[in-house]
C-alpha cells in the first residue's frame, strides 16, 4: 500500500548578521526572547529559537564566527548580496517544509538540490540544498526536511505566547508553485498570491498580530 506524501509548515528562516542582531529584533518587534538553538557543524552556521506552534518555529539564523563551513552554505547565505542585507538588518528569508518523504518531495521539486545529512546537537535531519548553497525560488519555495526519528526542536522549546497565523507568499508567476504545492499536499496556513516576490509571517503574539517580513 503506498501513502500519500504529506508536507506542512516546519519553520520559517530569519537572515542576520549575527545572533545578538536577531534576538534584539525579536525582541523589538514580538517582545518575546528567542532562545538559544546551537552550531550547525556542517555549514558553519547556528542558531537561535522561538515556538510558534506545537511543531513550527521561527529560526533566526547567522554565521557562526567560530565555525568553517565544509561546503557552500544554504539558503544563499554565503553571497554578497544577501550577507550585505543581512547587515542592514534581520529579515525573513525562506521557509522550511517538513516532509513525510523527503526523497519523493525533492524529486518534485526539481531545483531544490539533493536531500543531504545535517545535525545540531541531538538533533539530526535530511534537508534539501542545492550544490552551489543557493536560495530557492527566491525564497518563496520551500527548503525540504525530514527529521530522523520523533524528536523535534519544538519539543524543548518554551511558549512564549506566539503563533503563525499565516504565511503569505508572493511570487511574480505563482501558478507553477501552486502546483508544486498541491503535489507536495502542503498543510498549513500558506497563501500564495500575485506579485513581486515577497514573504511575510503573520504572527500572534502578547503584543497583538505582528507581521514579519
Amino acid at each position: 500500500m503506498t501513502v500519500a506524501l504529506s508536507c506542512r509548515i516546519d519553520h520559517l528562516v530569519l537572515a542576520c548578521a549575527d545572533l545578538a542582531q536577531g534576538g534584539a529584533y525579536v525582541r523589538q518587534r514580538l517582545g518575546v526572547e528567542a532562545q538559544p538553538g546551537g552550531q550547525h557543524e556542517l555549514m558553519g552556521t547556528h542558531n537561535a529559537l522561538l515556538k510558534l506552534g506545537p511543531r513550527t518555529y521561527l529560526e533566526l539564523i547567522a554565521i557562526d564566527p567560530e565555525g568553517a563551513a565544509r561546503r557552500p552554505r544554504w539558503f544563499g547565505l554565503d553571497t554578497p548580496a544577501l550577507r550585505e542585507r543581512m547587515a542592514h538588518g534581520p529579515f525573513l528569508l525562506t521557509w522550511v517544509a517538513s516532509c513525510s518523504d523527503i526523497s519523493c518531495a525533492a524529486a518534485l521539486s526539481s531545483h531544490s538540490g539533493e536531500a543531504i545529512a545535517a545535525s545540531r546537537g541531538t538533533f539530526s535531519w535530511r534537508i534539501t540544498v542545492p550544490a552551489d548553497g543557493s536560495l530557492v525560488g527566491d525564497g518563496i519555495v520551500p527548503t525540504l526536511i525530514q527529521w530522523e526519528g520523533a524528536a523535534h526542536p519544538c519539543d524543548g522549546l518554551a511558549d512564549c505566547g506566539c503563533a503563525l497565523l499565516e504565511l503569505v507568499l508572493q511570487h511574480p508567476s505563482p501558478q507553477p508553485i501552486q502546483r508544486l504545492f498541491e503535489e507536495l499536499n502542503l498543510s498549513g496556513p500558506v497563501r500564495l498570491q500575485v506579485g513581486a516576490a515577497a514573504i511575510t509571517a503573520r504572527i500572534s503574539t502578547p503584543r497583538g498580530v505582528v507581521d514579519l517580513s
